[in-house]
């Protein structure tokens, strides 16, 4: 954290390379949350670049005190996607693409078996979590797949701590309702 605010500091003083480095570190993470939010690669792209673009631009913004530095970055990428949704209003699909091309390779190659249950699994979580209202939704992916802590996505979707806390309890609650204990554990598996 302390390296993070440093480069906040640098890049406030015009350091470019401070901003680079900031913009780099952050990227994949941005990438990945938006992909999962809107489940197109290249509608995540434009949103994880106007996102830190926004933060990069509006560095002085910031509050160290308030959050910390991902947080309120990834708080820029929630809102981009409710904008793009409401603008385009985006059919929420394919996660199992996102979880297929996420993962680092296993050292010892699966069996064709093996492969196809995973591919299975993953498409009925995906299907499960992209039949969940909007609001269950970000709340999953913001604790599973992006790994925020509770307060974190409190402030990230603007809401109390306790109301984070239950959506992602009523979302995994109708997760487990439709998916079998092997399909939920593809929940967890992405942010480990």
């Amino acid at each position: 954290m302390n390296d993070i605010i440093r480069l906040i500091d640098l890049w406030k003083d015009g350091d470019q390379a401070a901003a680079r480095s900031l913009y780099d570190l952050h990227r994949n993470r941005c990438f990945r949350l938006a992909y999962g939010l809107l489940g197109n690669e290249q509608d995540a792209e434009e949103v994880a670049q106007d996102a830190l673009t926004y933060a990069l631009v509006n560095i002085a913004k910031y509050d160290s005190s308030r959050a910390q530095f991902s947080t309120w970055l990834h708080t820029i990428v929630v809102s981009r996607v409710r904008d793009r949704q409401r603008r385009k209003r985006f059919d929420l699909v394919s996660l199992a693409s996102w979880m297929q091309g996420g993962g680092d390779s296993p050292s010892n190659a699966p069996t064709p078996e093996q492969v196809s249950e995973l591919h299975y699994r993953q498409i009925a979580v995906q299907t499960a979590v992209n039949n969940l209202v909007p609001q269950l939704k970000e709340a999953i992916v913001l604790r599973y797949w992006a790994g925020h802590s509770f307060r974190e996505m409190a402030e990230i979707i603007n809401c109390p701590i306790g109301t984070a806390q239950s959506r992602v309890r009523r979302g995994f609650e109708k997760l487990r309702s439709e998916l079998t204990p092997a399909q939920l554990t593809e929940l967890s598996r992405e942010n480990a």
